[in-house]
């Protein structure tokens, strides 16, 4: 697995991240996820709020990459990585606790991604080059 150093899980923490997946006949969904956080030094999680393609997605198979980006600063990383949907386990319930707390909607499920590749999307010539590969 790939270690996310503490300067990229500050990164994360404060700027808005997306997330993409692929449907079983070829198309491709990319969409804002508001509540992505790094589980741990190897894993970025996020709460499935709305059960929709990206979820039914992920449900059939579909790898998950997901990228933060901050315009103002042109830099920002991508994860690749594998993924384990979480529900009824002790991840799921410690962010239901969570979502409770901050009077969000409660989770369908909870994706987390073991990051096995960071790559960097600064502008400039190390724009998509590899950071790091498990």
């Amino acid at each position: 697995m790939a270690v996310i150093t503490p300067e990229i899980k500050e990164f994360v923490a404060n700027n808005l991240g997306f997330v993409s997946t692929i449907s079983k006949d070829g198309e491709l969904d990319l969409g804002p996820k508001m509540s992505l956080f790094v589980l741990d030094d190897t894993h970025i999680a996020y709460h499935e709020r709305t059960a929709g393609q990206t979820y039914e997605n992920l449900k059939n198979g579909s790898p998950l990459v997901v990228a933060f980006a901050n315009l103002e600063k042109k830099q920002g990383y991508r994860f690749r990585g594998n993924v384990t949907l979480h529900v009824d386990d002790d991840i799921y319930d410690a962010q239901v606790k969570i979502a409770e707390e901050k009077g969000t909607k409660k989770p369908a499920v909870i994706p987390v991604l073991e990051v096995t590749e960071i790559q960097n999307l600064a502008s400039g010539p190390n724009a998509g080059k590899t950071i790091v590969k498990d």
